[in-house]
């Protein structure tokens, strides 16, 4: 199916099975139920919120099996599901073996677009193991700045289904996707799409780095214009030169580095455009200054190159890069400034929930109290140690596997102070960050980013961020 094409389905009285209520799986419901389609909701849990979504959908007539996600309903036609149901579940074999499609809501969402009687925007997708959010939040600036109506939605945690079936009319939408939904999505076609980077993650998930990576690569599948990649990361390369685009479609590189031709990149503190410059040989476009990045971090410039790359694929002039990050405010827990105390710097990165994340926050400051720890999620912390070392001032450990990391601090950084918080309750906290500020000098950061998921201590990372930032400023007060 081509980029600009858009696919009908006789919904009528076709049999639809929807894995899984929530965020992705109500809309999908109701969705295909207004469109004439007998509509079978399956869901593991059968909890007090389940069965509140679950009388909502059925007052609709809308049929909801709670507890038994396993099985899948006679005289099903589709399976549509939350992009979270792991590929090797009984519903999905058994849907397999009878030969019923399976689609996630992305795919659910790219299929509808253009339903209501409007002409259906073009995406411009980001995935990579990291920075998605960030990319995609930038490249929307940039897209208002140039004065066009979009929005970032997808994995961001606005529904694909509500922007493209809302009233609202798009120019040109900011996707977000994750492995997961390029999983579920084969007949995803972007206008351009960006590959941020490549590391070890959800591998429990796809089986295999090889498989997660394959996953990713849907994201170029079809590309009319443009397929970004990252320069210093040849797996993202690879996966364009793999990929099946239209003709015309080009490779465009990004790179922290002065750029070659067909890319952009960073000379003299000022983002330049080798890519789309009428002579890319021998002329470059100035974007944007590194300090109208916010966070000016590497790997956040790398981001800002990104979106800049998509925004000049759909034709946005120049001006509106720097005017889109200049206005660009980062999300919440994400290398967040919380506090300056007595000439240390207090960082919140609690987003950084794997050894990839963490590596790039490490790398955007010179003398670090680390403050790490949590869930592992079967993560191996030596290279991550290794390229770390020499910044390290001190390091603060809490949380389940916080092991894992002192043993690869032992191996590799063994003259870093090391304090080993023998707590998983939420108030460790606190004492975490009295910890590193007495370890921290003047011109120091003592950062969080602990390189492993909450939720052995918090409800989520957000949560664990909070308790951070409210630790922080409980310090400067017993401070002044």
């Amino acid at each position: 199916m081509g980029s600009q094409e858009v696919s009908t389905v006789d919904w009528q009285g076709k049999h639809v099975t929807v894995a899984g209520l929530g965020v992705s799986g109500i809309p999908a419901a109701r969705a295909l139920h207004e469109r004439g389609a007998i509509v079978t909701v399956v869901n593991d849990g059968d909890d007090e919120r389940a069965r509140a979504q679950a009388a909502e959908l059925e007052a609709l007539g809308i049929t909801v099996r709670l507890g038994d996600g396993a099985t899948l309903p006679p005289s099903t036609e589709l399976v549509v599901t939350a992009p979270g149901w792991q590929p090797d579940k009984p519903l999905f074999l058994a849907a397999a073996e009878a030969g019923v499609d399976i689609w996630g809501d992305v795919e659910l969402a790219w299929r509808l677009r253009g339903d209501n009687g409007r002409k259906a925007a073009p995406w411009l997708a980001v995935t990579g193991t990291n920075g998605k959010t960030t990319t995609v939040r930038m490249l929307a600036s940039i897209l208002e700045a140039a004065g066009l109506r979009t929005a970032a939605v997808g994995n961001i945690g606005v529904s694909l289904l509500d922007a493209v079936l809302g009233e609202q009319e798009y120019d040109v939408l900011a996707v977000e996707l994750s492995s997961y939904q390029l999983h579920w999505a084969p007949s995803l076609r972007a206008h351009s799409a960006a590959v941020l980077n490549l590391a070890p993650d959800h591998l429990d998930w796809h089986g295999s780095m090889e498989a997660y990576a394959a996953d990713k690569g849907r994201v170029y599948e079809g590309n009319t214009v443009a397929c970004v990649y990252n320069a210093a990361d040849p797996a993202t390369e690879e996966l364009v030169r793999e990929a099946d685009v239209e003709e015309g479609c080009r490779a465009i590189g990004f790179t922290l580095g002065t750029p070659g031709p067909s890319q952009l990149g960073v000379v003299d503190g000022i983002l330049v455009d080798r890519a789309f410059v009428a002579n890319r040989q021998k002329q470059a476009q100035e974007l944007a200054e590194v300090s109208d990045v916010n966070p000016p971090a590497p790997h956040n410039i790398a981001n800002a190159l990104a979106a800049a790359a998509l925004a000049l694929a759909f034709g946005v002039e120049p001006a509106a890069v720097r005017d889109g990050l200049r206005t660009f405010r980062p999300d919440a827990h994400r290398i967040e400034h919380v506090a300056d105390i007595g000439e240390v710097a207090y960082v919140d990165d609690s987003k950084a929930t794997n050894t990839h994340a963490t590596e790039a926050s490490l790398a955007a400051y010179d003398s670090i109290v680390w403050i790490a720890g949590g869930l592992a999620k079967g993560a191996t912390f030596d290279e991550l140690v290794t390229g770390a070392a020499k910044r390290l001032r001190g390091v603060v450990l809490m949380g389940a596997d916080r092991a894992l990391i002192r043993e690869a601090l032992t191996r590799h950084a063994p003259e870093v102070p090391v304090v080993d918080l023998d707590r998983t309750d939420t108030g460790a906290m606190s004492e975490a960050v009295e910890h590193a500020a007495r370890l921290a000098r003047p011109g120091d950061t003592v950062l969080l980013a602990p390189a492993c998921a909450s939720m052995d201590m918090f409800s989520n990372y957000n949560k664990r961020g909070e308790a951070f930032a409210d630790a922080v400023r409980a310090h400067a007060e017993k401070s002044a």
